[in-house]
């Protein structure tokens, strides 16, 4: 098996070079793997197809993962310069200014990433195709393979779609740059070909159809965007199957969905497995955290970052809203009940550290400044810096609340308020009334005070009325901060490209996707930049 797996790691690397370099077809393995060398278990087979779902662990917290390349450029988290002098080369500033450029780092690393996965994804699927009775194997594989690409069709747009078939060739052959419309057009096919085959048991961890229905519903959700048509009753359509025969429901506990065991959630429809000791870097609270908040959880490593809430956006929640709780802030205390202190500046040795939600700018914050990202249960007592929560990519509110908009879009609001009221409700357990929501009031626009902000007064003035269903907005922003959400729901609903918040100001409409990374541009001539870059 050692010897199996280690082949099929140097299959898939080979063929990371159709998409980024000059590759000879003729080296592409694909008689390393016989039939004769697999045979039919299904546990050999399953086991050859942990890479592509290990490789999801680096995909979303890998250094500058899929979590930074969602949060860092959106009006919710920044990660501003901190007085301990941590260099970061501008990374940050550039994703929350919108002035990167092809060489930014987060792109690069999604992109690197992904068709890493795509590698072992297509070199499988070509070996397998040509089995027995390894159908619901090769449609769950098939499904996978059209979320990778969703990752790339939501933040690049205009992609090389590379198959299995790709592999057989004989000559020297470079991908060519799909557009949108068509790189849309290969996942929908994908998945609705492969639907009827797909397991429909919860097999957590796995691509099964309420995963893949889910990443259909996604295309058709944001569809308008991706090329310029609407499908909500096509996204309404998936939802439903999903809320009729999946069998998920929504948690009591919002934030059991996050809590270290959170692998018996009943609402997680497709997670990324982390554990600590074996595989992944979830690395977040480190991210976020002052280093003296290492001894609140007995961290064995000390953190080092500072990322933090915007401000604005947390001038939006009720304050009877339990979600609030996602953010660690005020007086901070050691694990024994002592306080901790400040740390970088010498004025402020004897002062306790305290999380104010005021911070100064991207490029000047004080050390004990903004609100830290505690979404994710951080477990007492870990060695190293990591911690094992499962991310769930997809939970069954996502689903709900796609329905919701999908209702508001089409003129149904008062039947999007029943579901948004549903979701809100265990949010406001303590204030049952204040989690009902009327029709009206989700045609209003944001509660969000857009403009620059600097050290608690507002620069410039744009405010969030004139957003089109901007309360929602509000509400997708409560129930999914810090979940990669942000930017692709700030993009649907006009505000990514258009809106200043903080030190953050417009920079062009191109911005609402990344630009193709240089080093495969470098590699590849038939990529060329996307437009505006």
């Amino acid at each position: 098996m050692k010897a199996i797996k280690q082949k099929i790691y140097i299959a898939s690397f080979v063929f990371l070079g159709l998409v980024c370099s000059c590759t000879d077809l003729d080296e592409t393995p694909h008689d390393v793997l016989l039939q004769d060398d697999l045979g039919n278990s299904p546990e050999i087979l399953q086991a050859l197809t942990a890479p592509v779902y290990t490789s999801l662990t680096n995909v979303m917290f890998g250094w500058h993962g899929f979590f930074d390349l969602q949060e860092e450029c959106s009006d919710v988290i920044v990660t501003p310069a901190r007085p301990n002098g941590w260099v970061d080369g501008g990374t940050y500033r550039a994703m929350h200014m919108h002035t990167w450029n092809s060489f930014q780092s987060q792109p690069a690393s999604l992109w690197s990433r992904a068709y890493g996965a795509l590698n072992i994804l297509n070199t499988s699927i070509g070996i397998y195709k040509n089995m027995e009775n390894v159908d619901a194997l090769l449609a769950e594989l098939r499904a996978l393979r059209a979320f990778y690409y969703y990752l790339l069709l939501d933040n690049f747009g205009n992609v090389p779609v590379v198959t299995e078939e790709d592999l057989e060739g004989e000559e020297d052959v470079l991908p060519v740059q799909s557009t949108r419309a068509e790189v849309f057009a290969f996942i929908e096919s994908e998945l609705l070909e492969v639907m009827p085959v797909l397991n429909d048991e919860k097999v957590y961890g796995k691509m099964n159809r309420w995963a893949a229905r889910m990443v259909l519903a996604k295309i058709y959700l944001n569809a308008e965007v991706y090329i310029g048509v609407t499908k909500w009753d096509e996204a309404i359509a998936q939802v439903d199957d999903i809320e009729t025969n999946g069998g998920y429901a929504l948690e009591p506990n919002y934030h059991a969905n996050f809590i270290v065991e959170n692998e018996n959630s009943a609402e997680q429809i497709f997670s990324i497995v982390f554990d600590a000791t074996r595989s992944g870097w979830f690395h977040y609270p480190w991210k976020t955290l002052h280093p003296s908040s290492g001894a609140t959880y007995d961290l064995g490593a000390q953190p080092w970052g500072g990322s933090c809430a915007i401000p604005q956006f947390i001038d939006t929640y009720d304050a009877n809203d339990s979600r609030l709780n996602i953010w660690i802030r005020g007086p901070q205390f050691a694990s024994d009940g002592s306080p901790i202190y400040n740390t970088f500046d010498p004025a402020l040795a004897d002062v306790q550290l305290d999380y104010s939600k005021q911070i100064g700018h991207i490029d000047e914050t004080k050390e004990y400044e903004g609100y830290r990202v505690g979404k994710f249960e951080i477990e007492r007592g870990v060695s190293g810096n990591a911690i094992s929560n499962d991310v769930p990519f997809f939970r069954y509110a996502d689903a709900l609340m796609i329905k919701a908009e999908c209702l508001l879009r089409k003129g149904q609001a008062d039947a999007a308020a029943v579901i948004v009221t549903r979701i809100r409700e265990r949010a406001f357990a303590a204030s049952p009334d204040k989690a009902k929501v009327k029709g009206e009031e989700l045609m209003q626009g944001s509660k969000y005070n857009y403009g620059t902000y600097k050290n608690g007064v507002m620069l410039t003035t744009e405010g969030g009325a004139d957003i089109q269903y901007g309360r929602f907005l509000d509400e997708l922003g409560y129930e999914f901060a810090a979940e990669f959400h942000r930017r692709q729901d700030l993009i649907r609903f006009g505000v990514f490209t258009s809106k200043s918040w903080l030190s953050h100001i417009p920079n062009g409409d191109h911005r609402s996707i990344f630009d193709i990374p240089q080093s495969a541009l470098d590699a590849n001539p038939n990529l060329s930049h996307n437009p505006g870059y």
